[in-house]
């Protein structure tokens, strides 16, 4: 998330009531997790085990639980809790806005758009040109639709991400402060859900196509001419290239990248990434013809272990 315009490393660090390292002067520009940031950004760490990715990411401005030495060019913030100083933040620049109407006056609708009854068009939202939008669709606030663009009944566009941190006895929740962009030319349909990125976009890329029933997470980047059949489940901060097919029921794991053009068949699961240009099929999803030769040996199996244990009987 970008801030509408730049702030001070001293009033930043006065809003969470931390102290730092760093010229007071320095200008921080947005608000990003560690695999999101650009310079200007600042971003959190409350683990050992990232401190060397938060602080040689792009980011300018780190929130961290240790005194350590601060790299050059940057500025440390030093947190008990920099999770909670974060979604302080967030909360600060990014804070919860209600709507009094089922479209709210912030809202930019392009010509010819078509808004049926019982939608919600939340703030600051923007929807391009010849769209349809049919009747109890959701879009939260700040998302992006591009031109001759249908979102089907039931359908919801830029739900909170689902991110919360495990606490001794409870979760808290990673407030989301990122967007949903939907390209041009891309079909929804019902009951789908498109969850906002957490801190940065997740997009559906020109031209792609949903059927009913999906679940896409926050921060996933779907690309151009993507098929998307009923019932597929994408976790978090994936990217599907290009060309790519989904058939129904597939389920895809968080952080990895299906190649372009590559083909998932029904009722697979996908636990790493997948080459383009070829056909997967299992669980966990592999090349389809090796899964036909595994499941065809598996067939065979019981006659091979009959006629084995006759050999060894005579």
């Amino acid at each position: 998330m970008k801030f509408d315009a730049p702030i001070t490393l001293q009033t930043i660090a006065q809003f969470i009531d931390a102290k730092f390292e760093g010229s007071p002067e320095m200008q921080v520009c947005g608000i990003n997790e560690i695999h999101m940031v650009v310079p200007g950004d600042i971003t959190f760490v409350d683990h050992p085990k990232y401190y060397d990715k938060a602080l040689n990411s792009a980011a300018t401005f780190v929130i961290i639980n240790k005194k350590v030495e601060c790299p050059a060019g940057k500025a440390l913030l030093f947190s008990d809790d920099p999770f909670n100083d974060y979604v302080t933040l967030v909360k600060k620049f990014r804070s919860f806005e209600p709507c009094s109407s089922a479209i709210s006056p912030t809202a930019k609708i392009g010509e010819g758009t078509v808004i049926q009854p019982f939608a919600f068009v939340g703030n600051h939202v923007t929807i391009g040109k010849n769209c349809i939008i049919h009747s109890n669709v959701s879009i939260y606030d700040y998302s992006v639709i591009g031109d001759n663009v249908i979102v089907n009944s039931n359908s919801v566009i830029g739900g909170d991400a689902c991110y919360f941190k495990r606490r001794p006895d409870h979760y808290d929740k990673l407030e989301s402060c990122g967007r949903t962009v939907i390209g041009n030319n891309v079909e929804i349909g019902s009951l789908c859900t498109i969850d906002r990125g957490a801190s940065g976009d997740t997009v559906v890329g020109d031209g792609s196509k949903l059927d009913n029933h999906i679940q896409i997470g926050h921060d996933t980047v779907i690309g151009k001419n993507v098929l998307i059949l009923s019932g597929v489940i994408i976790a978090g901060v994936t990217t599907i290239e290009d060309d790519v097919i989904l058939w129904g029921g597939v389920a895809i794991q968080k952080d990895l990248t299906i190649g372009k053009g590559a083909i998932v068949l029904a009722m697979s699961g996908v636990d790493k990434s997948l080459e383009g240009g070829k056909t997967y099929f299992g669980i966990p999803a592999i090349e389809s013809r090796l899964k036909w030769r595994e499941l065809a040996a598996l067939r065979n199996m019981p006659d091979f272990l009959e006629e084995y244990y006759k050999t060894k009987v005579d």
